[in-house]
């Protein structure tokens, strides 16, 4: 189990404070949906929708590129 689940409402790194998901919990995830990606869209997606409505002043594309985008690159191109 992961210290490094999202708090609630404020979408901050319950391990770390960083905002999440974190690089410690985006290497976790990957190595946990290493050969389920489609599983990994649809997990990280329906949180991306629960984030939405917590933080509603976020630009969708911020949210989008913080939710979601992160799992399409490899983790040597991610900064």
């Amino acid at each position: 189990m992961t210290t490094h689940g999202p708090v609630p409402r404020i979408w901050s790194c319950g391990g770390c404070g960083l905002l999440w998901p974190c690089p410690t919990r985006e290497r976790e995830l990957r190595a946990e949906y290493a050969n389920m990606p489609v599983s990994l869209a649809l997990y990280l997606g329906a949180l991306l929708v629960q984030a939405a409505e917590d933080l509603p002043g976020t630009p969708p594309g911020a949210l989008h590129r913080r939710f979601i985008g992160w799992s399409r690159l490899s983790p040597e191109t991610r900064q």
